[in-house]
């Protein structure tokens, strides 16, 4: 079987696939707690002006945009744009099940086992919010690291171009867009929870199913 064809029918037995597999294995297991943290507060703040009415959202805003923490907070959410930006992108990769189970993974099956939903649900979210999740990973590093994004791109950084994104990043055109981008925010927290649920689960399922570790 060639190499192509492998990919299209059993991608799950290339070195290349378990590589990238283990790349976003551990990158999610570290970077998880912290972008469910982001997402959560995310999507509060898309309704920000609609909130100030009645209350301040001044200090959700900062904790969002710098943590409270100035140039060290926005560094840190810059690598985590990084993070989910790297994320998405071996996700996609890990996504594909082979021609023959494709379909399958883009539905859940609500009935157990709990593995089966989790594994699911993480599959499915993550190819139908892609572009969301993406977007929300390369803006949150383009905030942080304006000059080095655009040098990695060959690109001119501008006022324009950042206004645009952070209208992307926030779903600024109208209330039924920040509606979808609030609900849609909070897929990166459920991509989360549950990718860490399948991780502790495959570090425990491994752990007891070779008694000579530990």
């Amino acid at each position: 079987m060639n190499l192509w064809r492998q990919w299209l029918e059993q991608p799950h037995k290339l070195r290349v696939h378990n590589a990238v597999f283990q790349i976003h294995f551990c990158i999610g297991i570290i970077a998880a707690m912290y972008l469910a943290f982001m997402s959560v507060t995310g999507s509060i703040i898309v309704f920000r002006n609609q909130l100030s009415g009645w209350t301040s959202v001044e200090w959700i805003v900062k904790l969002h945009s710098n943590l409270h923490a100035g140039s060290t907070g926005q560094f840190v959410n810059g690598i985590a744009g990084a993070c989910l930006t790297v994320l998405c992108l071996t996700g996609i990769i890990v996504w594909w099940p082979g021609v023959k189970y494709w379909r399958r993974s883009l539905t859940v099956n609500w009935g157990p086992p709990l593995a089966r939903v989790t594994w699911d649900l993480h599959s499915a979210l993550g190819f139908w919010c892609f572009f969301f999740v993406f977007l929300w990973g390369v803006s949150g590093f383009y905030f942080a690291f304006p000059d080095l994004f655009a040098a990695l791109l060959f690109l001119d950084p501008s006022d324009k171009a950042l206004f645009w994104l952070a209208e992307l990043h926030f779903g600024r055109f109208g209330w039924f867009s920040e509606a979808v981008w609030s609900i849609v925010g909070l897929v990166p927290a459920i991509l989360a929870l549950t990718g860490t649920f399948i991780c502790c689960r495959r570090v425990i399922f491994k752990k007891h199913s070779n008694p000579n570790r530990g």
